[in-house]
């Protein structure tokens, strides 16, 4: 059972078009990855997902209603968004921050539950986060600060989860550790997981979907091994890349005119079939 659909959305800022008859679903408990070049859409799909803006025409249901019908509080029970790592203003400690998720339950009169605190708790276990809960979001790393971000969308206790690229500015170790976390909210969770990505090889590795929404407004949908391909990627990126194997999973190296091992490219088209 599907439990996101897009149904012919189209939007533009202004007159310029930014997406164009884009029809996709989403089944329960998927982990679908959205990939394009920047200037793409891949942002605003997300901000249409979470009803922070209207398409020009189109349609969106989530959970078998249509994305109109929600009122804010229900929708925030619906779909939690995590956006890119920014430095906190404010000196909340880890703990507030992950509790502010619970407020789509309660009401302005009532204060924190014992079930309130169980969710928080548990989100903070699985994000590994609990053990600095007393310290301020300055104080952590980025990566650190990404993975609160995370905790507090488990404790929205939401059956989506929306990103928005949660791996920018964090380094390989870091990279790796969200998406263990995303894949074990998906295995142990069922969470649905809708994330935008620039990273291509760990989207292969970690998704089972992929939206790649091209500069032109074109857009395909389909397992991550159907849709990543490197003509494709050449294509939608205008970037030459050389195409491995680790096990069965593609992998993709971008190289551009200056690369050391630019001279792979021939050898990669010459010898392969891979489209």
């Amino acid at each position: 059972m599907n439990i996101i659909e897009v149904e012919n959305l189209s939007f533009a800022y202004a007159r310029e078009p930014i997406l164009r008859n884009l029809t996709f679903a989403v089944p329960r408990g998927a982990f679908l990855a959205i990939a394009g070049p920047n200037g793409a859409g891949k942002t605003t799909l997300l901000n249409l997902l979470c009803g922070l803006i209207k398409p020009n025409a189109g349609s969106i249901t989530l959970d078998a209603a249509d994305l109109n019908t929600y009122s804010v509080k229900s929708l925030a029970r619906k779909v939690a968004l995590v956006r890119q790592e920014f430095v906190p203003v404010f000196d909340f400690t880890v703990a507030q921050v992950v509790a502010m998720a619970r407020t789509p339950y309660s009401n302005i009169l009532s204060f924190e539950s014992e079930h309130d605190r169980t969710i928080v708790a548990e989100a903070l276990r699985m994000t590994n986060t609990a053990r600095f809960a007393a310290r301020t979001l300055r104080e952590l790393s980025g990566g650190e600060r990404q993975r609160v971000f995370i905790a507090r969308a488990l404790a929205q206790d939401t059956p989506i989860l929306l990103l928005d690229e949660p791996t920018s500015f964090l380094d390989y170790k870091h990279q790796v550790a969200i998406y263990d976390l995303l894949k074990r909210m998906q295995l142990e969770k069922g969470k649905t997981i809708v994330t935008v990505t620039h990273d291509i090889n760990l989207a292969a590795q970690y998704c089972d979907q992929a939206l790649l929404i091209g500069p032109d407004n074109s857009y395909l949908i389909g397992t991550t091994a159907d849709v990543f391909s490197s003509s494709r990627i050449e294509n939608v990126f205008g970037v030459k890349t050389f195409t491995g194997k680790v096990g069965q999973r593609k992998f993709f190296l971008p190289l551009g005119e200056f690369a050391k091992d630019v001279r792979l490219i021939n050898t990669s088209l010459n010898g392969s079939s891979e489209k």
